[in-house]
């Protein structure tokens, strides 16, 4: 197994995790971002006000995208398996 092959699976890797956390990790931006203008247009600064959206939308969010996440996760597992004797064996 080659650095060629090391890097390349670890930047599949990277992209996975980044493609898996993307729905999520936006959805929390912008909910916070939302509510943090609302908080600074009324005036209320409120904690719970912030904390209790932003968890009820991630949540939402892990509704409608896990089973995108979930096939995602087990294609990128599939395939790394799959080429497991080709990286060990080098052929």
């Amino acid at each position: 197994m080659s650095d060629t092959e090391v890097l390349h699976i670890a930047l599949q890797a990277m992209t996975m995790a980044a493609k898996l956390a993307a729905p999520v990790l936006l959805t929390a931006l912008l909910v916070g971002f939302l509510i943090s203008l609302f908080q600074s247009v009324t005036q209320i600064q409120e904690a719970t006000l912030a904390f209790v959206p932003k968890v009820i939308a991630v949540g939402g969010a892990l509704l409608l995208s896990g089973n995108w996440m979930l096939h995602q996760l087990m294609s990128f597992t599939t395939e790394l398996m799959a080429k497991i004797p080709q990286l060990v064996g080098g052929g």
